[in-house]
C-alpha cells in the first residue's frame, strides 16, 4: 500500500461483517478481515477493532454493503440484531463520505471482477456479455440482484427478490410449504434456500415422512449428505439444489439474463461437486416452452470468498450506484 488514503470496504452479514482497505480507484482489497457480528453491539464497534487491527491512518471514506433494505435513513439488519441511522453512524465513525449499498447489489457490481478461476460453469450455452446478469445465492438468507448493461458499464438492481413466495410445483412441495405455513404463516423461498432454511427444509421433510430428526444444524445436514452416510440428509440437501434451480430459472426469465447466472454466497461453493450433479440445472431449464431459452444460459458459481468487497469497492465510485 502506498501513503494514499485508503477508503474502508465493508460486507455486512447476518452472521460476519467483512472488512477491507482499498486505494482510490482500486477494487484490489488489503488487510481483509472478517470478524462475527454477534461479538459487537452495533456497526461502529466492529469497524473501530478492525480499523485498529488493521493499523489503519485516517479513513474518511466507505462504502459497505447490508444483508437488508438500505433505502431508509435507518438501517435495519434482518439476520442480527444491529440497528443504525445512516448519519449518526457517519458521524459517529467520523467519515466525510458513508455509502451504503445493499448486499448483493455490491455482490452483482463484484462479479466483473471475479477472475476466471473463480467461475465453475455449471451447464448452459454461452453468455452474452451485452445483456443482464442475475446473481443470486443462499448464505445466511437468500440475495437476489443482477446486473442490467448500458453503454459503457453496468447498472445494479437492489431486490428483495430472497422474500417472493415459494411456489411448489408437485405434491412433497405442496406438504413442504403446508408444513412451514404452519410454523411461520408466510413461506417466502428465503424459508427453505438459506442456512436456516436448508434445516426448515430437513425438518418439514423428516414430519411429513415420520423420519427421526437427528440433526439439527445446517452444516451437520450439509456434513451428513457429503459424507453418504445418511441418505435422508443427502435427499434433502437434492431437494435444496432443485428449488434453487427453480427460482433461479424463475428470476432468469424475468429478468432475460441471458448475461449467466452466477450463484454466490456461502452455502453452495461449499459442496460445489454434488452440486453439479443435483437436479440445479434441470430444475432451471424445465419451464415448458421456455426451455430451449433456458438451456442457452450459462449458469456459474462464484467461489470468490470476498465477491461482495469487490462490488463494494467498485460502488465506492460508481455513479450509478
Amino acid at each position: 500500500m502506498t501513503n494514499t488514503p485508503l477508503a474502508l470496504v465493508g460486507d455486512i452479514g447476518g452472521t460476519n461483517a467483512r472488512f477491507a482497505l482499498v486505494e482510490p480507484g482500486s477494487v484490489t482489497l488489503n488487510s481483509v478481515a472478517v470478524l462475527p457480528c454477534a461479538d459487537y453491539d452495533n456497526l461502529d464497534g466492529a469497524v473501530r477493532d478492525y480499523l485498529q487491527q488493521a493499523g489503519a491512518g485516517d479513513v474518511n471514506r466507505a462504502c459497505m454493503a447490508f444483508a437488508c433494505p438500505v433505502n431508509d435513513e435507518t438501517v435495519r439488519m434482518t439476520n442480527n440484531p444491529w440497528v443504525f441511522r445512516k448519519t449518526a453512524m457517519r458521524e459517529a465513525l467520523g467519515l466525510e463520505l458513508f455509502k451504503i449499498v445493499n448486499d448483493f447489489t455490491a455482490m452483482a457490481l463484484g462479479v466483473p471482477h471475479v477472475t476466471a478461476d473463480q467461475l465453475h460453469p455449471v451447464g448452459g450455452g454461452v453468455r452474452d456479455m451485452h445483456r443482464p446478469r442475475l446473481v443470486i445465492g443462499p448464505g445466511t438468507g437468500l440475495g437476489v440482484s443482477a446486473l442490467v448493461p448500458t453503454h459503457h458499464d453496468f447498472v445494479p438492481l437492489a431486490t428483495e427478490g430472497g422474500h417472493v413466495d415459494f411456489a411448489p410445483t408437485d405434491e412433497l412441495e405442496v406438504a413442504v410449504q403446508q408444513t412451514l405455513r404452519a410454523r411461520f404463516g408466510r413461506v417466502s423461498v428465503e424459508r427453505i434456500l438459506s442456512g436456516q432454511g436448508l434445516l426448515n427444509l430437513y425438518q418439514a421433510l423428516a414430519e411429513i415422512e415420520q423420519e427421526p430428526v437427528r440433526l439439527h444444524t445446517p452444516q451437520a445436514v450439509t456434513q451428513a449428505a457429503l459424507q453418504q452416510h445418511d441418505p435422508f440428509a443427502r435427499r434433502v440437501l437434492r431437494m435444496f439444489c432443485e428449488i434453487l434451480g427453480r427460482v433461479a430459472g424463475n428470476a432468469a426469465l424475468t429478468l432475460g439474463s441471458l448475461g449467466g447466472v452466477y450463484v454466490c454466497g456461502g452455502i453452495v461453493p461449499r459442496f460445489l461437486d454434488f452440486f453439479r450433479d443435483s437436479p440445479f440445472r434441470v430444475a432451471f431449464e424445465e419451464k415448458g416452452r421456455m426451455r430451449p431459452l433456458m438451456e442457452s444460459i450459462p449458469t456459474y458459481v462464484v467461489t470468490e470468498p470476498y465477491t461482495g468487497l469487490l462490488g463494494a469497492a467498485e460502488a465506492l465510485d460508481n455513479e450509478e450506484v
